[in-house]
């Protein structure tokens, strides 16, 4: 809401319309997010990320550098920057891992094009004497069609083929590489094997001239990070990125429609639906099914970080916690209007309902690269007691939650918030005299997850490493930040 004063309070929309402020330079957008991130008016999986792209695609509009490792290396130092303001954000690190796949991508893509006219360059094109061509390979009518289907261990018979047709044996010169030097031998002629291909100087290829030995770079067609530092000055490719990061955006933008798109093929008639949070994209997923079939929704209240939006009527106002979630009250009027059932239960009769519950889905804040997800604090209860009663539990989450990062420390990655909203501080001496813990997160393991659902379909635990490995690259997963966690 804006203050008093008509000035909006810092969030993703204010700083939305400052990064695409040509008043505002790169260096003060960077500085502003970080600070949005370390005061955690930007939270969240989807916020995070959207901001993330937005400010790497304006440092990419007005970067007027050249060499395409030195704006590979600046992404790199604005992520780590980022990312270290808010590590338990993983979205952010998976975004700048994304945008530099895009930038590899592009320049991987136009080494191919220029490369693409040397496919055929396997055999020597440089003019040729005619006592050379007569040297490298003999007339076909001096072969016999014996010769032909001669086996070559069979020498003694190949010597008397050669005396009837009364010609010499032809030499076949030796293949040259980029190590050998033509101080042994000054007339050798210039042979190229596909073996040496990618050995040879590009400017070398076509000239009558070139001595393959003077020069010894490589062509890669896969950049590495070695062969990035030393790319030099290349073509620009700004455009190509900026449009890449565009559809990063894109994809942030329609990922909970693309998931809502696989809701009829999981939740059928009759059944009953065990959800925890206020989550948009659980509720977009349960109208598109409401659509053509009529189920009933349990939803539970999600105490103490979240339950004050449930009872948001009883206190007189509606509140959001951030840009991703909607606030209990407005959740289930969307859906009761939509003619689904909810019934609002606490935390604690979770157990008691498993029993008649049909699917449980739920929402995340991370998924990590061995299944591992990271939601909100009770949803580890809830999987728990569906595995005890065999039920199914359904996770939501879009392709840019899904991260590369294995939890080595799984503490690491939980998060406390406010105390006082588990005991307050009217209490008085009760407070001076115990520590109060109020986590956020909850980490729940693979082997209580059926099946993740993402913008791309439903994928088993056992599949999410590859679609992983799909979109980030493998020398973009280390961002030097190991030591943001201490």
């Amino acid at each position: 809401m804006p203050s008093p004063t008509g000035v909006l309070a810092p969030s993703l929309t204010t700083f939305t319309r400052s990064v695409r402020s040509k008043g505002v330079s790169v260096e003060s957008s960077i500085d502003n997010l970080v600070s949005l991130f370390k005061r955690r008016q930007i939270r969240d999986s989807r916020p995070c990320a959207v901001a993330t792209a937005q400010l790497l695609r304006r440092v990419v509009e007005t970067s007027k550098v050249t060499d395409i490792s030195k704006l590979i290396e600046r992404v790199r130092q604005i992520g780590q920057r980022l990312i270290s303001a808010q590590p338990r954000e993983l979205s952010i690190g998976n975004i700048v891992r994304r945008v530099l796949g895009v930038i590899r991508e592009e320049v991987e893509e136009d080494r191919e094009g220029e490369t693409s006219g040397y496919s055929d360059a396997g055999t020597d094109s440089r003019p040729q004497t005619p006592k050379e061509q007569d040297s490298r390979t003999p007339e076909p009518s001096t072969l016999s069609s014996r010769s032909l289907t001669t086996s070559p261990l069979r020498h003694g018979e190949m010597d008397s083929i050669l005396e009837e047709v009364g010609d010499e044996r032809p030499q076949r010169p030796p293949l040259l590489t980029s190590h050998t030097s033509y101080a042994v031998t000054n007339t050798a002629p210039t042979v190229t094997s596909m073996f040496s291909l990618l050995s040879y100087p590009r400017s070398n290829i076509h000239s009558p001239t070139a001595t393959p030995g003077s020069q010894s770079p490589s062509i890669h067609l896969s950049l590495s990070s070695q062969a990035l530092a030393n790319a030099g000055a290349v073509k620009d490719l700004k455009a190509e990125v900026v449009e890449g990061i565009h559809e990063i955006l894109e994809e942030l933008n329609q990922a909970d429609d693309q998931i809502a798109g696989y809701a009829l093929e999981h939740i059928h008639s009759n059944e009953v639906i065990l959800t925890h949070t206020s989550s948009l994209t659980v509720q977009k997923f349960l109208l598109k099914a409401a659509a053509k079939r009529k189920f009933t929704v349990v939803h539970a209240e999600a105490y103490p970080n979240h339950h004050e939006a449930t009872h948001a009527d009883v206190i007189g106002r509606t509140k959001s916690e951030s840009d991703d979630s909607l606030s209990s009250e407005v959740f289930q009027k969307t859906l009761t209007a939509a003619g689904i059932t909810v019934v609002l239960i606490p935390d604690s009769a979770v157990f008691a309902l498993m029993s008649r519950v049909n699917k449980v889905i739920l929402d995340t804040h991370v998924v990590l690269v061995n299944g591992d997800i990271v939601a909100a604090a009770g949803a580890k209860a809830l999987a728990k007691a569906a595995k005890l009663h065999s039920t199914p539990v359904v996770v939501l989450s879009g392709v840019y939650k899904l991260s590369p990062v294995y939890p080595f420390d799984p503490d690491a990655l939980m998060e406390d918030g406010d105390p006082s909203k588990v005991i307050t501080y009217e209490d008085g001496d009760f407070v001076d005299k115990i520590e109060i813990e109020n986590p956020l997160f909850d980490y729940v393991p693979v082997e209580l997850v059926s099946l993740y659902i993402t913008n791309l379909g439903g994928h088993a635990p056992s599949y999410l490493h590859c679609i992983i490995n799909d979109h980030y690259r493998a020398e973009d997963l280390d961002l030097d930040i190991s030591d943001v966690y201490q």
